[in-house]
């Protein structure tokens, strides 16, 4: 049973790994430097511009330094992005998933590769936070990215990842921030990656059939009454209720008509059922902070 209203992938599979002695969510590497010691190190306090490394076209385990089952699993959804017939959006396109078994979303805000997403994505809190880790993303045409937090705020739960290497140049496809907040009512659109492990059922091994990344229409239904917008660390303030499932934490909420960023799905309350996410007063303000936006 969960502790508080907030639903989220990563937390689900961490009360489940609770039972089983030695468990270890993290089995990626923490370098990246088996790719190319050319490297550049980016930190929080700078964003790098650079244009990213290329990655060879076949990646290997050498390549990535994962784990042999993570490897693979990159592998099993870049196939799965490669051989899926996806409509043609600009919210797609600007749409990555995490390789990583906890599954994730992020989108790029910019065509040098800057990504957002939610920071539980990145690591369960500031204590397991490592700045140099590399994080493995797949774009929906399922080109292979690696990718450094250049920018960690777990109470907005917002994270910044610049793209470092590729398989694809640049410039990346992108999604602007909108200009003010959402009406409430207004349509939304969310790009998201469901993963393919069924968390609703205690079959072990279950899968939910999904594809590997889906489209949901909905609407804005406000912010929580009494949260702090910039408060988002127990659950998002932002209510809507686009279909979400587990692993679809950091994908981008765009304004139906517009198609620019309003918010950043985040979990859910299982108590209401609500949709919850990061509100865009929230992601102005991180990104402003950093000379994004």
């Amino acid at each position: 049973m969960s502790t508080s209203p907030r639903r989220t992938r990563l937390q689900r599979k961490q009360l489940a790994q609770d039972h089983v002695p030695n468990a270890n969510l993290n089995q990626s590497s923490p370098s990246i430097e088996s790719i190319s010691p050319n490297t550049t190190t980016t930190t929080p306090s700078g964003i790098n511009k650079e244009p990213p490394l290329p990655l060879p076209s076949h990646l290997t385990k050498a390549t990535t330094a994962l784990t042999r089952t993570d490897h693979a699993l990159l592998l099993q959804k870049q196939s799965l992005l490669r051989t899926t017939t996806l409509p043609s959006l600009p919210a797609l396109a600007a749409t990555l998933l995490f390789a990583q078994p906890e599954a994730g979303t992020a989108t790029c805000l910019s065509p040098s590769g800057l990504l957002l997403t939610c920071s539980h994505c990145i690591a369960a809190d500031a204590a397991s936070f490592s700045p140099s880790q590399p994080h493995w993303l797949l774009l929906s045409s399922g080109a292979a990215v690696s990718a450094v937090c250049v920018a960690f705020d777990p109470r907005r739960d917002l994270a910044l990842l610049q793209i470092t290497h590729s398989q694809t140049p640049g410039p990346f496809p992108f999604v602007s921030v909108a200009n003010a907040a959402p009406k409430p009512g207004a349509r939304l659109l969310c790009v998201g990656h469901p993963g393919s492990e069924d968390l609703e059922t205690d079959v072990v091994g279950a899968k939910t059939g999904y594809d590997v990344l889906c489209v949901s229409e909905g609407r804005f239904r406000g912010c929580a009454e009494g949260q702090d917008v910039q408060d988002n660390e127990e659950i998002g303030a932002l209510k809507h209720d686009c279909w979400t499932y587990w692993g679809h934490s950091g994908a981008g909420l765009m304004e139906r008509g517009t198609g620019r960023l309003v918010g950043v799905h985040s979990s859910w309350d299982e108590e209401s059922g609500m949709r919850r996410g990061v509100a865009w007063e929230t992601v102005r303000a991180f990104l402003g902070e950093r000379g994004v936006v």
